[in-house]
């Protein structure tokens, strides 16, 4: 690592030769692979964009020129070359996050991971800075192809091409792939130019007009007449060589396509960019995984984002265990073969979220939308329109971005869709952004949703075959990771699961324990600890309610008989199921105390998943704590 160890910010790069530079980019390519497959990570998309990095470094000086990564996964070359070089503790509490964040760098800007809204910021920094007579600074939005699949980078674009009055670069990393291959007619329009005899072709293209502007200048030909040369031998000329059509619509000017792994053509294309002092594109092909063999040869995007793994051969240090995704993907392909009504939506993330079966059994109904969540679930309204049932599978993190549509399109129409949302609660390592911690809170809001909550593998199939039977709105969430042991009812009420039912060899009070989903074993563990310790419990039933939204007039039953309740939650403790159950026996008359438990209204900082749960006060001794809490209000108990 004889560069990459001199590299304390982005100033160091200047002093280095071409043939320095690559030596760069190789050390830091080793660096990658060694350190993220000890901790897990974003390997692929880091190692795709190397050369890019190290070239935006050397072209704009920041944190005065402002670069914006979209999703921000593809920042660790950043990082390194701006003075973050220990990634021991990557992704992990106290370490490095996994992408941009501001309390490490001034050169981190936007921490925010989800997709399509680099160009949004980018156009706002932009706009401030030009309001702030700093014509002078640059900003560079790095957003890659397949998140310009997403709605929200074509709004801004839009409004990009408005003004021609700043210096906004937006650099294209085109690979071909977000999480997996991108999709769509805009792929399309891309993927003549993606082959390096394009490239290349390209290059003699621009020399070719600009040769000829010089030629007619030389000749003494007028400014108009030359712009009108030009203009009508553009139109004549530029299909022969690249179709910038798209970008040349909006009237903004594009650079491309370029080598992403030539930092001579990057640097040359960059500074180029830089001088215009209007928005430009330049269009940069890369390769996902590029320079690490097992990366390269993965069709399966498996390098996207990793575990620990061997770094000699990319293999995984500790196998997959059986996880939620693969009961859920097993059961949607059961379910599809016997329900020819069934269509699965996907956006951008067609294995990650378990359709990869059903694609392969029934790949016209499967749909991949790309990155636009929002058109997933209008779409998805209109299916269920003309008699189909659709299911769109997504990271519960990614339903914020269409909630107006679940809400306005889907429940208002009370159409009949099933949305199963995947990592939902806490997921640890990836960060404040990637928790699917808001959609018991959302839901709880929209009228008319159903919402269920699997505390096993077993309650998962059996939930999702009622959820898809039902004429109209459902909403079927779990956790990231490995499934827990069966939890079998003792006994059912009106839909309704009792889960445990503990008496003491005393009288006293009796308490509820309500578990949402795979909190189950977290409040029978409390339950247990409680008749163990205390003494003023006589027997704590603990409940799983199966559907936790809306909340039903069996719970509330079942919850009369008591003289306190404690709800666990794996998603906000405010305006969640716990505060749904509060207000529905408020509103029934039952007045007992409740004591919810859940996430806290916060950003969590990453950490592992066991730690946060601590944090959280969402442990077995949590819940005694809660009963005690309850206890000290006084309760009598009922004879």
């Amino acid at each position: 690592m004889a560069y990459l160890e001199q590299i304390s910010g982005p100033e160091d790069l200047a002093r280095l030769s071409e043939d320095e530079l690559t030596v760069l980019a190789q050390e830091i390519r080793s660096f990658l692979v060694e350190h993220v497959s000890k901790t897990g990570g974003h390997l692929g998309p880091n190692l795709g964009v190397v050369e890019l990095t190290i070239a935006l470094h050397r072209v704009f000086h920041s944190p005065r020129d402002v670069i914006v990564f979209d999703t921000g996964h593809q920042s660790y070359v950043h990082k390194l070359l701006t003075g973050r070089q220990n990634f021991d503790h990557l992704r992990q509490a106290g370490g490095l996050s996994g992408y941009p964040s501001r309390a490490e760098s001034i050169h981190d800007v936007v921490e925010n991971s989800h997709a399509s809204t680099a160009l949004s910021w980018a156009d706002g920094i932009s706009r401030g800075l030009k309001l702030h007579n700093s014509s002078d600074r640059c900003v560079v939005a790095v957003i890659g192809d397949g998140a310009m699949t997403g709605g929200m980078a074509w709004e801004a674009l839009n409004n990009i091409a408005e003004d021609h009055n700043r210096r906004l670069v937006i650099v294209l990393n085109d690979n071909g792939r977000s999480y997996a291959p991108t999709v769509g007619g805009m792929v399309r329009r891309f993927e003549p130019v993606r082959r390096l005899d394009t490239i290349r072709v390209n290059r003699d293209y621009e020399m070719f007009m600009d040769r000829t502007k010089q030629a007619l200048q030389e000749a003494g030909a007028p400014g108009k007449m030359v712009y009108g040369a030009l203009h009508s031998l553009k139109k004549g000329v530029k299909d022969f060589f690249v179709d910038a059509g798209i970008f040349d619509s909006l009237g903004i000017k594009y650079i491309g396509p370029i080598d992403g792994h030539s930092l001579p053509d990057l640097e040359e294309a960059l500074t180029l960019a830089r001088g215009f002092g209007g928005p430009v594109v330049v269009h940069a092909i890369t390769e996902k995984g590029r320079g690490y063999k097992p990366a390269e040869e993965d069709a399966a995007d498996r390098f996207h984002a990793i575990g620990r793994i061997h770094p000699e051969t990319g293999l995984p240090i500790a196998p997959a265990r059986f996880g939620w995704t693969k009961v859920f993907a097993e059961e949607i392909a059961r379910q599809a073969t016997r329900r020819p009504d069934l269509v699965g939506i996907t956006a951008a993330m067609l294995r990650p979220v378990g359709l990869g079966p059903m694609s392969e059994l029934f790949p016209e109904r499967v749909i991949d939308v790309g990155i636009a969540e929002q058109h997933a679930l209008t779409m998805a309204a209109g299916l269920a329109f003309e008699g189909l049932h659709p299911v769109v599978a997504l990271y519960a993190t990614f339903l914020n971005r269409a909630f107006d549509q679940l809400l306005m399109d889907v429940a208002l129409h009370h159409a009949a869709v099933t949305v199963v949302l995947d990592r939902a609660g806490i997921t640890g390592e990836d960060g404040p952004s990637h928790n699917g911690m808001w959609d018991l809170s959302l839901g709880a809001m929209i009228p008319g949703l159903r919402v269920a909550v699997p505390r096993d593998g077993t309650r998962l199939k059996e939930l999702f075959d009622e959820a898809i039977g039902i004429d109209g709105p459902t909403l079927l969430r779990y956790p990231k990771g490995e499934v827990p042991e069966d939890l079998p009812a003792l006994r059912s009420r009106g839909g309704c699961d009792i889960i445990a039912d503990i008496s003491a060899e005393h009288a006293g009070v009796t308490v509820a324990v309500v578990a949402v989903g795979p909190m189950a074993h977290t409040a029978i563990a409390g339950a247990q600890h409680t008749i163990a310790e205390n003494n003023s419990i006589g027997r704590i039933v603990v409940i799983d309610p199966r559907w936790v939204l809306p909340v039903s007039d069996s719970l509330v039953s079942l919850l009369r008989d008591t003289e306190g309740v404690v709800t666990i939650e794996d998603g906000l403790v405010d305006g969640g199921v716990g505060s749904e159950i509060e207000l529905a026996l408020e509103r029934s008359g039952v007045a007992i105390p409740v004591e919810r438990l859940g996430i806290h209204r916060s950003f969590l900082a990453q950490a592992k998943r066991a730690a946060i749960v601590e944090n959280e006060e969402m442990t077995p001794k949590d819940i005694v704590a809660a009963i005690s809490r309850i206890l000290a209000l006084s309760v009598t108990p009922r004879i």
